[in-house]
């Protein structure tokens, strides 16, 4: 029997097996669809990886964790730098300035002049500042995935390829059997899964994680000289990534969109998608108003209630542990959540915050 299964190799469940493996343990980790596959939150080449978090300081701290993590796996990380765009006093930029100014990370404030004269295909009518983070920049996401899971499959962890059968939510789990009929016992389960975690667990997880469609779109624009770029001026929310790794450059809205599922959701983005985002290029890069659309993706946000983290123990089941809830900022903390799960299901003491108890049912975000 091992010491832990991790069922999901995403993100998430591929740093805890990694961590997990680093810890001691003899670990499995099960896959049903590949590492970073597009049916996954990991799925699609890149993710911002950022520091700044308003007030919410214990992610600007596992950020910051996380990018140490990242640098060791040489090429996955892209060193763009990443621009905030908000309004002069927007309560988010001032939180954030103030929690860079107590942690000591580098940082610039630019006027909206600054802005204007470094970027100059970036366009604003309102008067505007900006934060520049100078060491953060983008993450090749499934690439970088695959890698953890080589090298926790290189240290000793048995991955196995699968889709895990559903279960009673109840007691203690003593396997799980894939599709395939292969059994795999194990003292503590940790379900990384995310879109299917409220599919495998609907009691516990159905109602506190909600799956969202998101289209992504990648615009011809190769000359633009922009880092990565995330804009606080606009309830669009949108962020931007600049050309790399043969990609063009990458335009998504922040918005939750409908309820999506994972297996049957279309992952063809609408004439209406399309317009909301030309109409916000067009608005923000004049420039690239006719830039052609070089390729687009759907993919799905997992998010609970809060934005917050869904990292505990199920209630009903003691050896059963669930670790979703990251879209759409979850990527960059890969490591660092594999880190806690490892101290958490050693006996380590749990930050409220990522609790199960603290998961409802209905939206109320507050962790962009």
């Amino acid at each position: 029997m091992l010491d832990c299964a991790v069922v999901g190799a995403g993100v998430f469940g591929s740093w805890t097996a990694l961590r997990l493996k680093q810890s001691g343990r003899s670990v499995a980790l099960v896959e049903a669809f590949g590492p970073g596959n597009p049916k996954s939150s990991s799925g699609g080449s890149s993710r911002v990886i950022r520091m700044g978090y308003g007030a919410d300081e214990i992610y600007t701290r596992w950020a910051m964790r996380s990018l140490a993590a990242w640098k060791e796996l040489p090429g996955f990380f892209q060193h763009k730098g990443v621009l905030w765009t908000a309004r002069r006093g927007h309560p988010y930029g001032e939180a954030t300035l103030q929690t860079f100014r107590k942690l000591g990370l580098p940082h610039e404030v630019l006027s909206a002049d600054d802005v204007r004269r470094r970027y100059p295909a970036l366009r604003f009518e309102e008067e505007i500042i900006g934060i520049f983070e100078p060491e953060s920049g983008a993450l090749l996401a499934n690439q970088a995935v695959a890698a953890v899971t080589r090298e926790a499959a290189r240290i000793g962890v048995e991955v196995v390829e699968g889709t895990v059968v559903p279960f009673p939510e109840e007691g203690r789990l003593e396997r799980v059997v894939t599709d395939a009929g292969r059994a795999i016992e194990a003292q503590e389960f940790i379900f990384a899964c995310g879109p299917w975690l409220p599919k495998l667990f609907p009691q516990a997880v159905g109602r506190r994680i909600r799956v969202t469609r998101q289209p992504i779109f990648y615009f011809d624009a190769p000359d633009i000289a922009m880092p990565v770029w995330i804009d606080f001026t606009d309830p669009r929310g949108a962020y931007t990534i600049p050309p790399l790794a043969g990609k063009s450059f990458k335009l998504a809205l922040d918005q939750h969109g409908p309820p999506f599922d994972p297996d049957s959701g279309s992952r063809s983005v609408t004439a209406e998608e399309t317009a909301a985002a030309r109409a916000f290029l067009a608005e923000r890069f004049p420039a690239l108003r006719d830039a052609p659309v070089a390729e687009t993706e759907v993919c799905q946000y997992e998010s609970t209630s809060s934005g917050d983290f869904l990292l505990d123990r199920h209630p009903a089941m003691p050896n059963v542990w669930l670790v979703g809830g990251g879209s759409g900022h979850g990527f960059k903390h890969g490591p660092a959540v594999g880190e806690y799960m490892a101290s958490l299901i050693g006996g380590g003491g749990g930050e409220p915050r990522f609790s199960w108890v603290g998961k409802l049912e209905v939206a109320a975000r507050r962790v962009y």
